[in-house]
């Protein structure tokens, strides 16, 4: 009985250490759908899963982050250590937001921020041949407002640079 008991109170005091960190980590950010019993379309999805640690790891931990190559109060950027064929700078604002077509007005200051992070790192490496996108939900794979500056390396055979390598670049998009 006693062994029983103390099972219970470690396990109701393992459960509150829990949520008490748990509602540290994700305080800042947005809900998304990952337990949305009633309308189950998207629920649990990897994306927005994602997105949810993303913004907790930027938010709250932002020292763990792998791959940083600068930071101001309001961004992050991070080399994506998993192209070959270019580069990839992944900049993100340090405030939870979603995608671009949900933004405020007093989020506006995390996109000029970006963009001022953007110039910066095209300054500093003197690029010229860049691309510089963020997706919509519908491309995103991380439900979490960030943005590419993608860097494609030169074409050794006819010294040209290309840009079909982009995921989405030849997709057939219904134009309206």
């Amino acid at each position: 009985m006693m062994s029983k008991l103390k099972g219970t109170l470690w396990s109701l005091l393992l459960l509150s250490i829990g949520v008490v960190i748990g509602g540290y980590l994700f305080s800042q950010s947005q809900p998304r759908s990952l337990l949305a019993v009633n309308r189950c379309q998207d629920c649990l999805s990897a994306k927005d899963l994602a997105g949810l640690l993303a913004s907790a790891g930027i938010q709250k931990l932002p020292d763990l982050i792998p791959f940083v190559v600068f930071e101001t109060d309001k961004t992050i950027v991070i080399k994506n250590p998993l192209t070959e064929a270019y580069v990839d700078y992944i900049i993100f604002p340090k405030k939870d937001i979603k995608n671009i077509g949900e933004i405020n007005k007093e989020e506006s200051s995390y996109l000029i921020d970006a963009y001022s992070v953007a110039r910066h790192i095209i300054d500093k490496e003197k690029l010229s041949n860049y691309q510089f996108y963020t997706n919509g939900p519908g491309f995103q794979h991380v439900t979490y407002l960030h943005f590419h500056l993608l860097v494609q390396q030169l074409d050794q055979t006819d010294h040209q640079i290309r840009f079909d390598f982009l995921p989405h670049y030849n997709s057939q998009v219904e134009k309206p």
